[in-house]
């Protein structure tokens, strides 16, 4: 993780504390089946409402084809959106071999993760202040 890699646009970057407790988050998500992976999926959850929160790699290169999700979980229902440095981490915490640019963090009214979404929802938000 190299601080040169990251791009100035990418705000808010989660520190290095939130960043390990977003990808503990996505992996819980990915096993219990409430994690969308990659750009286009992200933009689906926003559209159809049922996003919690999006995380993102600030390390994606172009990053401009990231940067029309936080606007689009603003218009929405205030989703909130938040940077990780690192695309191939934000993969392995997905469950994939692969890197990935962005996943969604779906909502299920049943989840025992709702507490923990909450709670890291409010760290994601504190950022923006």
């Amino acid at each position: 993780m190299s601080g040169e890699s990251v791009n100035s646009k990418a705000y808010p970057l989660a520190d290095s504390h939130l960043t390990i407790t977003i990808m503990d988050l996505v992996q819980q998500a990915a096993n219990y089946k409430l994690l969308k992976k990659g750009a286009n999926e992200a933009t689906k959850t926003l559209n159809r409402g049922t996003s919690e929160f999006i995380v993102m790699a600030a390390d994606t290169e172009p990053l401009e084809i990231l940067l029309h999700l936080p606007l689009l979980a603003e218009d929405k229902n205030n989703v909130p959106c938040v940077f990780v440095p690192s695309k191939q981490a934000l993969g392995r915490a997905c469950g994939v071999t692969r890197p990935v640019v962005a996943c969604s963090v779906t909502s299920n009214e049943a989840s025992q993760l709702k507490t923990q979404i909450q709670q890291l929802k409010d760290a994601i938000e504190k950022l923006l202040i």
